[in-house]
């Protein structure tokens, strides 16, 4: 048997209890064999977790990630101004080329911070699922449509592109890629067409994924012209299920919170870019009590400005008590969960916890930083103090993916010049 220990550190548990333990893992088919001491086996290879916390990869449950090539590019507007007037032109002068090396750059800062996987909207998916499929990372990725400005063909040619992506991709890097339908949001694609792509998806067993009350721009003109709330459309249009996941979530009322637990729909918290967008503040802890399952996304590079997730988890743990007006909300175990088993569920894909017979999605963390000591609580150190640069070794499905914060599965100075060179070259054409 092929198989990898990563020996030496202490565990998460799923319970959110911390244990010194090795972890085992079978690598032929990406599982973890054994959690404890004096393990009986011998590995076929080691990692040195040694003042380590050996915790579950981190699941970054919304992103665009190609859009790193944006990074910097439009700042400090509110959302709508900023699609129309900075990110749509300039992502309209991408190529695919410029979609594959955007999409490697995200790959490498996601693995160094350690993340094994990640749900995706965006456009030449092909380009991304080969991306992801050498880096060696879990996804769930679509195709983002969009069918305002555009003529009837046009629009329905779009949404066919989600729907037909979705079917073609679905199981890809032998099974670590899995696909969803992804309409842009409940304001950017008409009635007719969200009503096509839920049906199309779900007779395929496949989840819808879409933006949704991410900004009063979002709810108003839905109530204001069929005098009821964005989700309780969405379920009218058949994509309120329990494989079905929105992003964002900020304006969301008591009624639609029910919505969501009732359904099972999950939601994906994207703090960063929320705040920065200035779109408000989402009712994370009265969607917890509600039981809503709720995940963390970081949302596109243009927006955030990074993928790194313990950067998310803090920002969700501080805003969170905010929007309730309550230090205690939204506590440091409930975004750990959230940015990991959570996220891992609101997407329907494996991972999210360390337990024998699950996926061996790991990152491993240094705690030896001045950030990180003393060692009180080191949940509390997850969620408030550490950051992705922390992060020594990250495996996905039984694979290093970086050993001791080197990238194996990228050339990360070759992706970093390319993306330098395909960033000139899309300005001039801008």
């Amino acid at each position: 048997m092929d198989t990898l220990r990563i020996e030496g550190g202490q565990v998460l548990r799923p319970d959110m209890t911390v244990e010194r333990a090795d972890v085992l893992v079978d690598r032929d088919d990406g599982t973890i064999l054994d959690i404890g001491t004096d393990l009986d086996a011998d590995a076929s290879e080691t990692l040195d977790a040694d003042g380590c916390l050996v915790m579950p990869g981190l699941v970054n449950a919304h992103c665009h990630v190609s859009m790193t090539l944006l990074r910097g590019y439009a700042d400090d507007k509110e959302l709508d101004a900023w699609l129309r007037e900075d990110i749509w032109p300039a992502e309209a002068a991408l190529t695919a080329d410029d979609i594959r090396v955007g999409a490697e750059l995200g790959l490498v800062e996601m693995i160094r911070s350690g993340t094994t996987t990640f749900a995706d909207m965006y456009f030449d998916v092909p380009e991304i699922v080969d991306a992801v499929e050498n880096a060696g990372l879990r996804a769930r990725l679509g195709h983002g449509s969009v069918t305002i400005g555009k003529d009837n063909d046009d629009a329905w040619d779009d949404i066919e592109e989600s729907i037909e992506i979705a079917r073609e991709f679905d199981g890809a890097a032998d099974g670590r890629i899995r696909t969803a339908v992804m309409p842009h949001s409940l304001t950017t694609v008409g009635e007719e067409y969200l009503r096509e792509a839920a049906a199309e998806a779900h007779e395929d067993d496949i989840p819808v994924h879409y933006h949704a009350n991410e900004t009063t721009d979002e709810v108003d003109p839905i109530v204001e012209e069929r005098d009821e709330r964005p989700l309780s459309y969405a379920k009218d249009l058949g994509m309120l299920t329990e494989r079905d996941f929105i992003a964002h979530g900020v304006h969301v009322d008591d009624e639609e919170i029910a919505l969501l637990a009732e359904t099972g729909t999950g939601v994906v918290h994207c703090p960063a870019s929320n705040m920065k967008l200035a779109s408000g503040m989402a009712p994370v802890q009265d969607m917890l009590d509600a039981g809503v399952t709720v995940g963390i996304g970081t949302d596109g590079a243009a927006s955030n400005n990074d993928l790194d997730m313990f950067d998310e988890m803090r920002d969700a743990a501080m805003i969170g008590k905010l929007a309730a007006d309550d230090a205690s909300a939204v506590a440091a175990e409930d975004v750990v969960r959230m940015g990991t088993a959570g996220s891992a569920e609101a997407i329907g894909l494996p991972g999210g916890a360390l337990e024998v017979g699950g996926v061996a999605d790991i990152a491993v963390v240094d705690l030896d930083a001045p950030h990180l000591t003393p060692a009180n609580d080191l949940v509390s150190h997850l969620a408030y103090a550490a950051r992705g640069s922390d992060v020594r070794h990250t495996v996905c499905d039984g694979q290093v993916l970086m050993r001791d914060r080197e990238v194996l599965t990228l050339d990360q100075a070759a992706v970093m010049q390319r993306a330098r060179d395909a960033v000139a070259a899309l300005r001039d054409r801008i």
